[in-house]
């Protein structure tokens, strides 16, 4: 049976989160629908990450199969056709091999976290980044963000709805540059915590506000304990933006489908 990948991005704002929900709309919903209705199959798909509810994608991967073959320029103009008015759209669309999968094969995600700084409320890009209303300080937020990177136990920065076995992750970028009134937080790993990346960044907030020093992120980290997390950044601001596939070695037995960022 063929299998084929997608590119999707989206707009998180309508949609409980990626994963499929009995009394709520989500993406992964409406792909379905839409790979039925031009189709004729009903077929299960597979993403990369399963972002949470408000939560953006410009560089989300889906897989899944279909017993008829199509190209990957009819795949991607059908579904398309199919998912408006919702604001999805399939990017690219190819067919790959059978041992490809969506979740299981990627080796590292990368997501944005946009935060808009300036005194001025946000018009044009409300739920779209956390609009702070105060200058951070990006060059102390970013000497706190180093003490995250590496392999650690982030049950700090874990929601206590996280399904991952275990705390154990690998945090390989934290990187905090400024463009205007513009903070991003490009943060890459093989597979995140639920609400770890959100997490991380209000913590590291507090930091550039000047209301905690640079030290208390790492003894943060150090407790284990949810109690000790900074705010969790509201989802507007965050963005799946690329998952990576390759032939990348397990780190450190982490499981890469427990992504759920």
């Amino acid at each position: 049976m063929p299998r084929y990948k997608l590119l999707v991005e989206y707009d998180g704002v309508p949609y409980a989160g990626w994963q499929r929900q009995a009394n709520a709309p989500s993406v992964q919903q409406a792909l379905e629908e839409a790979i039925l209705r031009f189709s004729g199959e009903a077929v299960p798909t597979r993403g990369a990450g399963r972002t949470d509810a408000g939560v953006h994608a410009t560089g989300q991967v889906v897989h899944f199969d279909l017993t008829g073959h199509w190209t990957g320029l009819r795949i991607r103009d059908a579904m398309n056709a199919q998912l408006r008015p919702e604001p999805i759209a399939v990017i690219e669309a190819e067919l790959v091999p059978d041992e490809f999968d969506a979740r299981r094969s990627a080796v590292k995600r990368h997501y944005i976290y946009r935060v808009l700084d300036r005194r001025a409320p946000a018009a044009l890009e409300i739920n779209r980044v956390w609009d702070v209303r105060k200058r951070l300080d990006i060059d102390a937020m970013q000497q706190a963000a180093n003490l995250l990177l590496g392999w650690h136990d982030f049950t700090t920065f874990r929601s206590a709805d996280c399904q991952a076995k275990s705390p154990m992750k690998t945090l390989d970028r934290l990187e905090i540059t400024r463009e205007g009134d513009h903070v991003l937080f490009g943060v890459s790993a093989r597979s995140f915590l639920h609400n770890q990346v959100r997490s991380m960044v209000g913590t590291l907030k507090k930091v550039g506000e000047g209301k905690w020093p640079v030290a208390r992120v790492g003894e943060v980290l150090e407790a284990c304990d949810r109690k000790a997390c900074g705010p969790v950044a509201p989802p507007g601001g965050l963005y799946l933006v690329q998952v990576d596939y390759g032939s990348g070695a397990e780190q450190l037995g982490e499981d890469p489908a427990e992504d759920e960022a």
